[in-house]
């Protein structure tokens, strides 16, 4: 069965770094891939952008995608945005279609410091997104978790629900959020870092020029 994956991320905007993990990870896995738009990040600040704005920037830079959607249920939430109650939520919706939760190698360091970190892996697969030639080196706690788990071949997670971790390298784009509000409250114009869809609706940055 065809996995469902999830990517999220404040996307505060979105860019095409964002787009181009997620396609690439929709390829190797051969998923259909979601862009889910947290409310309240627990481990980072909050957004700048609002949520309409996000969202409305998500749908912008998405049009004509037929790998990648978005899924706006943390915002419809609220509250911090725990990714074991999300994953939880699609699990009682897919039923035993493959969850694949996909993960920036810095952040699945962190993995011991989520809450209730353990519980995710009975929920989805886990799929590292790392630079090529980069092997992950983790710690204790999480190398001793996901040991059993590792497996090689991306495509083995279409054969169960959940419960795997593979690396999957992924081109890397080092393109960052934190620059394009820079660079848009400077007056500049940040044209190849965001998506063409975005340039298309230039109204819609206002919110980081004016702050």
């Amino acid at each position: 069965m065809r996995p469902l994956a999830i990517l999220g991320g404040t996307f505060d905007p979105v860019h095409i770094a964002h787009l181009a993990v997620a396609w690439e990870a929709s390829e190797l896995l051969d998923a259909e891939v979601r862009l889910m738009p947290a409310a309240v990040p627990p481990h980072r600040p909050p957004p700048i952008a609002d949520a309409a704005t996000r969202v409305a920037l998500l749908r912008a830079a998405l049009q004509g995608q037929d790998r990648l959607g978005l899924d706006t249920r943390e915002l419809a939430r609220g509250g911090a945005s725990y990714t074991v109650d999300t994953l939880t939520e699609l699990r009682s919706e897919v039923g035993d279609r493959p969850l694949v939760l996909l993960v920036g190698a810095d952040a699945f360091a962190g993995l011991p410091a989520w809450h209730r970190w353990q519980a995710l892996f009975g929920l989805a697969h886990i799929a590292v997104l790392t630079r090529p030639g980069h092997g992950g080196e983790w710690p204790g706690e999480l190398a001793r978790e996901i040991g059993p788990r590792l497996v090689s071949d991306p495509r083995r997670l279409h054969a169960a629900p959940a419960g795997m971790v593979v690396a999957l390298e992924v081109t890397p784009l080092e393109i960052s959020a934190t620059r394009i509000r820079d660079l848009l409250r400077a007056g500049r114009d940040p044209r190849w870092l965001l998506p063409p869809g975005i340039l298309d609706a230039p109204a819609l940055l206002d919110d980081y020029r004016e702050r």
